[in-house]
């Protein structure tokens, strides 16, 4: 992957913030729905499934532009552990049943028993692609991706495939 979610979310949430937030502040704050989300899914690293990762991000409620601020949290099976803090990207189809997120976060990662990414610096990029209930409740599948962005030699990289549920906080 080597940063290409990370460009995509640039590219795509810069192009939205001056098509539909300069007019009024780039990146005003704005109110936004809280989120807590919930995943489960499979780590995989050098192309083999090495484990399963649990994972919570809370987005916060408010945005800045087309930004909505966003922690994370990750635990597998192997004893890895990441956390981050970082930005959410959202939109919706019309009806706003469809949605499409995307994410990036830095973070710091534990290696524990599992994939030595390198260092203890580790970016976090995402996409996620679902549907929300009527309730406003999310199901989705998302895909990331972490590297340390080549801050040492060693950056081999791990992608993550989850299910993913999240819940409006109100």
């Amino acid at each position: 992957m080597n940063g290409t979610l990370a460009a995509i979310f640039l590219a795509v949430s810069s192009w939205d913030m001056a098509a539909n937030y300069c007019e009024t502040g780039c990146l005003a704050e704005a109110p936004a729905t809280a989120f807590s989300t919930f995943g489960l899914g499979q780590v995989q690293f050098q192309d083999k499934g090495v484990a399963t990762e649990l994972y919570y991000r809370h987005d916060f409620d408010r945005k800045y532009g087309p930004y909505q601020p966003a922690v994370g949290l990750s635990l597998t099976d192997q004893g890895s552990a990441w956390v981050g803090a970082g930005f959410v990207y959202s939109a919706t189809t019309p009806d706003e049943r469809g949605y499409l997120s995307l994410s990036l976060m830095p973070g710091l990662y534990a290696a524990g028993d599992g994939p030595d990414l390198g260092h203890a610096i580790e970016f976090r990029s995402g996409i996620e692609v679902g549907y929300s209930a009527a309730n406003g409740i999310r199901y989705g599948l998302s895909f990331d991706h972490r590297s340390n962005s080549e801050l040492s030699k060693v950056n081999p990289g791990m992608e993550t495939l989850q299910f993913r549920v999240s819940i409006p906080l109100r």
